[in-house]
C-alpha cells in the first residue's frame, strides 16, 4: 500500500472535516439565540469555543500536511448552517427540534474523527490519530451533555403549551417521527446499492426491514388517535433522502461517507424518540410512549452496528480510490 497515497487519503478526510467543523461553528453560534432555556444556552455556548479550536487544530494538520480546506465544500458548509437554524426555528418546538440536530450532528463529527482516526492509523500517521481521539472525545462528551437534557428540551418546548394543548403536540411529535422514518426508508433503500461490502449492505437490508415495521407502528399510533402523517414533511424528507443517495453514489470513497452519515442519521431517529416519549408520557398515552421506548434499543442498536461496520466501510472506500493492500 502506497504510504504517500494513503496520506492524500488522510489529507482529504481532513478536508471534509474542516467543512463539518465550519458548518457546526456557524450552527453553534445561532444556536443559544434559538435554545429558548438557559441550560441549552449554557451548553451550546461553551461548545462554540470547542469548535473553534478544533477547526483550529484541523487547520494546522492540513497545512503540516500540504494539504488546504476545501472552498467549494466551505461555502456549501457555510450555507447550511443557517439552513439548519431556520429550520428548527421555523418549528413551533424550537428547542426540541434544535437539540435533536444538535445530537445528531455531533455523531456525524464524532464518526467523521473515528474514521479519521483509522485511516491515519493504517498509515501510521500519529500525529492525525491523536488528534482526531481528542476531538472526537469532545464531540461525544457534546453528546453526552445534549442526552443528558432531553427533559429540559421536551419542557422548553412545551413551556408556553396549555394543557389542552398536549394532544396536539403529541400528533405533531408523532408525524415527525413518521416523516424521519420515511427518510430513513429512502436512505437504506441507496444504502443498501452503494454500501460497498456485503456485510454492510445486509446491515443496511436488515434495518431497513426494522425500519418499515416502525414506520407502520407510528402510522397504527397516529390512526388510533385519529391523525395523520404531514404528507408535504413526508414528501420533503423523501426527496432529501434521494438527493443523498445521489451525492454518495458520485463520491469515489462513498462506503465510509455514507456509513458516518448513516451513523449520524440514526441518532436524529434515537433523538428524535427520546422526545416523543416524554411528550407521550405527558400526554399519558402509554401506548405511544411504549411504542417509542420499544423503537429506541433498536435504533441504538441499528447505530452500533454502523459503528462495527467502519473499518470495512474504510476498506471498500481504499479500494474504490484504487489504495488497495
Amino acid at each position: 500500500m502506497s504510504e504517500r497515497t494513503i496520506q492524500e487519503q488522510i489529507v482529504k478526510y481532513l478536508a471534509d472535516i474542516h467543512s463539518i467543523e465550519e458548518q457546526a461553528l456557524v450552527q453553534m453560534k445561532i444556536a443559544p439565540k434559538i435554545a429558548g432555556d438557559a441550560t441549552l444556552e449554557a451548553m451550546f455556548e461553551r461548545h462554540i469555543g470547542e469548535t473553534e479550536d478544533q477547526k483550529r487544530r484541523v487547520d494546522e494538520r492540513l497545512e503540516a500536511l500540504g494539504g488546504s480546506p476545501s472552498k467549494v465544500k466551505d461555502v456549501a458548509g457555510a450555507a447550511t448552517g443557517p439552513a439548519f437554524a431556520l429550520f428548527a426555528k421555523l418549528q413551533p418546538d424550537t428547542p426540541g427540534k434544535l437539540v435533536s440536530h444538535a445530537f445528531s450532528y455531533e455523531h456525524m463529527e464524532l464518526a467523521a474523527y473515528e474514521l479519521l482516526s483509522r485511516i491515519a492509523g493504517r498509515a501510521k500517521d500519529e500525529q492525525t490519530v491523536q488528534l482526531a481521539k481528542d476531538i472526537a472525545a469532545q464531540e461525544n462528551a457534546m453528546a453526552r451533555r445534549l442526552s443528558d437534557n432531553w427533559d429540559v428540551a421536551v419542557n422548553a418546548s412545551l413551556r408556553d403549551k396549555g394543557p389542552d394543548d398536549i394532544g396536539d403536540q403529541l400528533n405533531k411529535y408523532l408525524s415527525d417521527a413518521h416523516a424521519i422514518e420515511s427518510q430513513a426508508e429512502q436512505m437504506l433503500k441507496k444504502a443498501i446499492d452503494i454500501g460497498g461490502d456485503p456485510k454492510l449492505s445486509q446491515d443496511y437490508e436488515e434495518h431497513l426491514q426494522q425500519t418499515k415495521q416502525h414506520k407502520a407502528l407510528i402510522e397504527e399510533r397516529l390512526e388510533a388517535r385519529g391523525a395523520s402523517s404531514n404528507f408535504l414533511k413526508d414528501a420533503a424528507m423523501k426527496l432529501g433522502a434521494i438527493n443523498w443517495g445521489t451525492f454518495f453514489a458520485a463520491q469515489p470513497d462513498t462506503p465510509a461517507k455514507l456509513a458516518g452519515f448513516a451513523y449520524a442519521f440514526e441518532h436524529l431517529e434515537i433523538g428524535s424518540y427520546e422526545q416523543l416519549r416524554r411528550v407521550a408520557e405527558r400526554a399519558g398515552d402509554e401506548s405511544v410512549a411504549g411504542v417509542a421506548q420499544m423503537i429506541l434499543p433498536e435504533e441504538r442498536h441499528a447505530a452500533e452496528t454502523i459503528w462495527d461496520g467502519f473499518d470495512r466501510a474504510i476498506d471498500a472506500s481504499l479500494e474504490g480510490v484504487g489504495v488497495t493492500a
